[in-house]
C-alpha cells in the first residue's frame, strides 16, 4: 500500500520528537528465480518474494533502528513511537529536527532493461540453464561432473529522509554460473568456474554470454588437467584484464571504506600522499551502464557517482556513507548500501576498477623473460588491516622469452595491496570485469570489479617449490 507524502513525515516527525539529526525511512519490494542443474538434472526451482520497511533515526554517533515486514502507515507508526521512547532515553541532542515538506529525486537510468523478470515464463528459464548443459556435454570426455545456476532476482527500493527527499531505484539482477569438475588420467580431479552477472533485465541471457561462461569455465579445468605443478619463489607476474579486478577489490578496495578506514586499515591517514605507481588511476563507478553493482541510489537515496580514490598513484579520499562522510568532514559517495530492509546501511563498493592505461597488453607479455601469467584469478584472504593478501589462480600459465607457455596448477599470489600499487610499471589499454557478491559485516552486496592488463616486477608465487626459477 503507497502511503502519501503527508504520512511518511508524519512519520518521520514522530521518530524526531525526542531528538534525532537524521530519520529516514527504508521500503523495498523484491522477488526471484533460482535454478539449479546438478547430479544430471534440474535439481531445484526456487522462487522468492518479500517486502518490508524499517526506520532509523540517528544522532551523533547513535543510531537507533527497527523494520517491519507489514510496511502500512500504522505499523511505521508503531515502529516510530518505539524508537521515538528510545531516543528520550539515549539521545543527549533535545533539538527537535521537523520535516515540512517531500521532494522526489530525479529520475536517472545507469541500469535500463527491456524484459522484467515475472514476464518471462519459468521453461525459458530452464532453456537457458539446459543451454548451457547441451554445451558442455560436448565440450570435452574429461568432464566428468556439470553444475549450472540460473538466477534473477528484482529489487525495488524507496528512500524517505528527514533531508526532504524521495529517492526510488529497481535493480535488476541477472546471474548464470557454471561449474565444472574435470578428471586426469590419474583420476585426479580438477574445478573451473565462471559467471556472469549485471544490473539488466531477462534480455541479458543471450546464447552469447552462455557461451563465453562456458567456455571459460572449461578452459580453466583443462588448463589444470594438462598443467604442470606450479614453481614456487618470485617472480614476474602479468595479471590479465580477464582475470577482473579480484586483486584491487579484495587487497585494496576494502580498505578504502571509509568504515574500515576508521577501524585502521593501511590506508588510514594517507590522503594526499602517494601510495601507488604514477600509472594507477582507481575509481569505485556506480553509475556505469548495466554493470553488476550500478545503482541509481545507494540505500540512503544518495545520487551514485564515480568517486576517484587512487588518481596517478596519490589517495584522494574514501568511499563514504552518510554516517561516515559526517565523521570525516566529507561528502556522502552513494557507497550506503544493505542487503535488505532488515539491516542497516554500511560502506560497500559498487563498481571498482583501476583505470587502462597506455600500454599494449601483446608488449606487456612480450617483455616478461621468465614469469607466471593469470589468467583468471581464485579466491583468497586478505587482512583489511595490514594490506597482506593471498590468493589462488585458477587459470594461469608460465610466459617464457615474452611468450605465453604451458600452464600450470596449484599456484596463489602473495603479497600486500600497498606494495603491489607501488610497483606495477605497466598498465595497459584493455579493461576486463568480474563480477561477484561481496560479503561484508554479514551482508552481501552485488557487485563488478575490473582492471586492464598489469605488470608485477617482482611477487610471490606460491607453488610447489622445485629448485627455483629456471
Amino acid at each position: 500500500m503507497e502511503l502519501s507524502k503527508e504520512q511518511y513525515i508524519e512519520i518521520l516527525n514522530h521518530s524526531l520528537s525526542s531528538g534525532g539529526e537524521y530519520s529516514e525511512i527504508f521500503l523495498e519490494n523484491s522477488y526471484g528465480t533460482n535454478i539449479l542443474y546438478d547430479n544430471g538434472k534440474i535439481e531445484k526451482v526456487n522462487f522468492s518474494s518479500s517486502s518490508g520497511a524499517s526506520l532509523r533515526v540517528v544522532s551523533k554517533e547513535e543510531t537507533i533502528f527497527a523494520h517491519t515486514n507489514e510496511p502500512t502507515f500504522e505499523n511505521l507508526m508503531d515502529l516510530a513511537k518505539t524508537l521515538k521512547k528510545i531516543a528520550s532515553e539515549r539521545f543527549d541532542n533535545r533539538e527537535i529536527l521537523k520535516v515540512k515538506e517531500l521532494k522526489e529525486c530525479e529520475k536517472r537510468d545507469f541500469s535500463p532493461f527491456q524484459i522484467p523478470f515475472d514476464q518471462v515464463e519459468i521453461d525459458k528459464k530452464v532453456e537457458k540453464v539446459l543451454k548451457g548443459v547441451n554445451l558442455l556435454k560436448d565440450a570435452d570426455s574429461r568432464i566428468k561432473q556439470i553444475t549450472v545456476s540460473y538466477s534473477d532476482s528484482s529489487r525495488k527500493v524507496k528512500v524517505i529522509n528527514s533531508e526532504g527527499i524521495i529517492a526510488e531505484d529497481i535493480r535488476n539482477y541477472p546471474r548464470y554460473g557454471v561449474t565444472v569438475i574435470g578428471e586426469d588420467e590419474e583420476g585426479n580431479l580438477f574445478m573451473g568456474y565462471a559467471g556472469d552477472a549485471a544490473n539488466a533485465g531477462f534480455e541479458f541471457f543471450t546464447d552469447e554470454m552462455i557461451r563465453i561462461v562456458v567456455e571459460d569455465a572449461v578452459r580453466q579445468v583443462i588448463a589444470q588437467i594438462e598443467g604442470e605443478d606450479a614453481p614456487a619463489g618470485e617472480f614476474t607476474v602479468v595479471i590479465s584484464s580477464e582475470a577482473g579486478g579480484t586483486m584491487i577489490h579484495e587487497a585494496c578496495g576494502h580498505g578504502m571504506e571509509a568504515d574500515l578506514v576508521l577501524s585502521g586499515s593501511v590506508y588510514r591517514d594517507k590522503i594526499g600522499q602517494k601510495i601507488a605507481s604514477e600509472k594507477i588511476t582507481v575509481v569505485d563507478d556506480g553509475t556505469i551502464m548495466n554493470k553488476r553493482g550500478t545503482l541509481n541510489y545507494d540505500d540512503e537515496g544518495t545520487p551514485t557517482k564515480r568517486t576517484v580514490l587512487i588518481d596517478k598513484g596519490v589517495l584522494k579520499g574514501y568511499m563514504h556513507s552518510k554516517i561516515t562522510a559526517k565523521k570525516f568532514s566529507a561528502e556522502p559517495t552513494g557507497n550506503g548500501r544493505r542487503e535488505s530492509y532488515m539491516v542497516l546501511p554500511i560502506v560497500r563498493m559498487r563498481n571498482t576498477l583501476i583505470l587502462p592505461g597506455e600500454d599494449n597488453p601483446e608488449d606487456i607479455i612480450k617483455s616478461v623473460d621468465y614469469g607466471i601469467f593469470v589468467r583468471k584469478m581464485g579466491g583468497g584472504q586478505v587482512d583489511v588491516i595490514s594490506g597482506d593478501f593471498q590468493f589462488g589462480i585458477n587459470e594461469g600459465y608460465i610466459i617464457k622469452n615474452g611468450e605465453i607457455t604451458k600452464p600450470i596448477r596449484g599456484a596463489s599470489l602473495v603479497g600486500n595491496g600497498l606494495k603491489v600499487l607501488e610497483s606495477i610499471d605497466m598498465v595497459g589499454n584493455d579493461l576486463g570485469y568480474g563480477v561477484g557478491t561481496c560479503g561484508k559485516d554479514g551482508q552481501a552486496a552485488p557487485v563488478s570489479d575490473a582492471q586492464p592488463t598489469i605488470r608485477i616486477p617482482k611477487m610471490v608465487v606460491g607453488g610447489i617449490v622445485k629448485g627455483g626459477n629456471e
